[in-house]
């Protein structure tokens, strides 16, 4: 597939995963044998179901969770996605009793490529800013 096609389902995978929780979808863009390379929290499984149980988990706890793709940069069969992931804690997060407060956090993937499905994943999330946001760790100069 193209690089173009390529970034068009990357697009219909964030909108129709992250966005609106359709997480049938992800079995539609990840290919059976594909790698996450991520360190994601504790209780969540490898493979192709990491994604799905991540989502499911962080659209319970933020209801009203919405990624924002700011960059999309494709090279042969690697796409980078820069993102915004924003969302009120409404639900149970990791332990976190919900706290009603928002949370914009920066997100960078990058996605392997192969016949029109994703086969390997790496990404980065500034988790450090989403639990100083949430007000489990103390914002940088204040008082721990």
């Amino acid at each position: 597939m193209s690089t173009e096609q390529n970034k068009a389902l990357v697009r219909q995978m964030v909108e129709e995963v992250f966005n609106r929780g359709n997480m049938s979808m992800a079995d539609e863009f990840l290919a059976p044998d594909f790698v996450e390379h991520e360190e994601l929290p504790p209780g969540i499984p490898p493979g192709r179901e990491a994604p799905k149980v991540l989502f499911t988990m962080l659209r319970s706890a933020f209801p009203d969770f919405k990624a924002t793709i700011e960059h999309l940069i494709a090279e042969g069969d690697e796409i980078v996605l820069r993102m915004t992931w924003t969302g009120t804690h409404e639900g149970e997060f990791m332990g976190i009793p919900p706290t009603g407060k928002r949370i914009s956090i920066n997100v960078i993937d990058i996605l392997g490529m192969a016949e029109g499905k994703c086969v390997e994943h790496w990404g980065v999330m500034d988790s450090m800013a989403m639990m100083q946001q949430l007000g489990v760790v103390p914002a940088p100069g204040q008082a721990g």
